[in-house]
């Protein structure tokens, strides 16, 4: 009689442990399961905004109102470059300008995208950095209003290039893009070349009709 109460009571005990593995396993499955929803969900997130197409995809505010968009280029090549106004490299604006100068008749467009994210080195106000540009060097070829290129609030066009080739994403001020007409990010140079650089000078006439 004892031993069956012993054995009835050991079994209601492994019974009970069984549960609670199941539970603890299944507990485990779920929280597993939502952090692979999280991972995913902030994947998504990454990804909100970005096409994987072209850069003709993508529209920045211009520093003179209204929208600006990489799709009006369509057909013309596009050397886009983030600036500052108090940089190292500011001087960099004049070559810019004389690029522009030189080849906007044949269709070059080049587009200063002003941005603090590099030291700071940016105005808050739209209005001082376009009197910044204008006063000092002359600028008259299109800009943005002020962007951010790095982190979760990144312009939807650097994410694009981060998805595309984070090799070709800014590491500093000036650093230059070259698009081509059908909005293909060709050729990236370093803050370091100038836009009057022998080989951005050949890579811009590579895409300009003869």
């Amino acid at each position: 009689m004892m031993s069956q109460i012993f054995t009835r009571a050991l079994l209601t005990i492994l019974g009970f442990a069984l549960v609670a593995g199941a539970s603890a396993a299944n507990a485990s499955t779920v929280k597993l399961g939502a952090a692979k929803m999280a991972v995913s969900d902030k994947n998504m997130s990454y990804k909100i905004g970005v096409n994987s197409g072209s850069a003709h995809d993508f529209t920045f505010n211009n520093i003179e109102g209204g929208k600006l968009a990489l799709a009006d280029f369509a057909g013309q090549p596009i050397l886009l470059v983030n600036t500052a106004s108090m940089c190292g490299f500011t001087k960099q604006y004049a070559a810019l300008q004389e690029v522009w100068s030189e080849y906007r008749d044949r269709g070059l467009v080049v587009i200063g995208v002003p941005s603090g994210d590099f030291g700071g080195q940016e105005y808050d106000s739209a209005e001082k950095t376009k009197q910044f540009c204008e006063v000092n060097y002359g600028i008259d070829f299109p800009m943005t209003e002020k962007v951010r290129i790095k982190g979760k609030d990144a312009h939807p066009y650097y994410r694009w290039v981060a998805s595309e080739d984070a090799k070709k994403m800014p590491r500093w001020n000036f650093h230059k893009h070259l698009i081509d007409a059908d909005g293909n990010l060709v050729e990236w140079f370093a803050s370091t070349t100038s836009p009057k650089a022998n080989r951005v000078i050949r890579a811009i006439e590579k895409l300009l009709p003869r």
